[in-house]
């Protein structure tokens, strides 16, 4: 049996779930992912700023009814898709964010680029993830 990381994993479940599309600024906190999609049958967008790749996310979202994909840095990257967040969620647009994070020994310690997300996005999302599965939703 081959071990597979966990950004196999999630572009793996991408795929089940008929995703085709996903739109980016590619960052150090998910290469793992990165890695995995660049051999998968999903087309991988590469923005210039993440307030663009949350735009096209949404667009897409909107246009065929299935979640539109965008996956950012943390920190600044979060913070700058936030504008395509608010319109998705005033709009009712499925789409799915996600954020590479900080490592989970150094959650809450003030890590480079670390954010509560909660605080900072806080009525826009439906639903709010962390690293360890809804059991630890935020």
């Amino acid at each position: 049996m081959t071990l597979r990381s966990g950004g196999q994993i999630l572009v793996d479940q991408l795929k089940i779930h008929g995703a085709r599309h996903v739109f980016c600024v590619p960052g150090e906190s998910y290469l793992a992912v990165l890695d995995a999609l660049h051999d998968a049958e999903i087309a991988t967008v590469v923005c210039r700023q993440e307030g663009g790749a949350a735009y096209m996310a949404e667009a897409l979202g909107k246009l065929t009814g299935r979640p539109g994909i965008a996956m950012v840095t943390r920190g600044p990257g979060a913070t700058n898709a936030s504008p395509g967040i608010h319109i998705a969620s005033q709009d009712s647009t499925p789409m799915i964010l996600f954020v590479g994070q900080v490592a989970r020994d150094m959650k809450e310690r003030e890590a480079f680029q670390e954010l509560d997300y909660k605080a900072v996005f806080g009525s826009n999302l439906l639903m709010n993830y962390g690293p360890q599965g809804p059991s630890w939703q935020i």
